[in-house]
């Protein structure tokens, strides 16, 4: 069965990003973003909740329409509707059987981007497999936590760590529930 991937960038103090959804603090290009950007091509399907996806609007998504034209786009919400839709995206019900059903029959890893609480309904079922972190060396204060509100706990196990010259650090983590 496909595992759950949960790819993102972190602040040293467990922000996905800052107030207002601010990202500028991130280490934006190197080549830890460029592995990043090369993993993300080894993906065919990706789940996402409703605020993740209407965050790409801000840097030219159309509604609707797909953030990475090589995959399937699940995007889970019980509200958000397209008036132009793309065949590669999918409204789902906040369903854990939906995602279950995804997981069963997804061609590759599926790829969680984010955000925090959508991350931290699934931690809460037990549905992340995997956690890539690309830990940024920088501390935001504020904002959207890497788990939303989740009060789960969990054991993960550090399977791989590389280092870049600017300070990121990409650790791969697997969950032991």
């Amino acid at each position: 069965m496909a595992k759950i991937v949960y790819y993102v960038a972190s602040s040293l103090d467990g922000f996905i990003s800052g107030i207002n959804d601010d990202i500028s603090y991130f280490i934006q290009s190197g080549k830890g973003v460029d592995k990043y950007r090369s993993d993300l091509m080894k993906f065919s399907t990706i789940i996402m909740g409703r605020r993740t996806y209407e965050f790409g609007y801000q840097y030219g998504l159309q509604p609707g329409q797909a953030a990475y034209p090589h995959m399937q786009h699940h995007i889970f919400s019980n509200s958000l509707k397209f008036e132009n839709q793309s065949e590669q995206v999918l409204v789902e019900p906040m369903s854990i059987d939906r995602v279950k059903e995804i997981q069963a029959s997804a061609e590759t890893d599926i790829y969680l981007c984010g955000g925090g609480m959508f991350a931290g309904w699934l931690l809460d079922h037990g549905l992340i497999d995997q956690l890539k972190l690309k830990l940024n060396p920088i501390i935001l204060g504020n904002g959207v936590k890497l788990f939303g509100d989740s009060e789960a706990k969990a054991k993960l196990e550090l399977t791989e760590s590389e280092e870049f010259e600017d300070g990121l650090k990409i650790l791969t983590y697997h969950f032991r529930y």
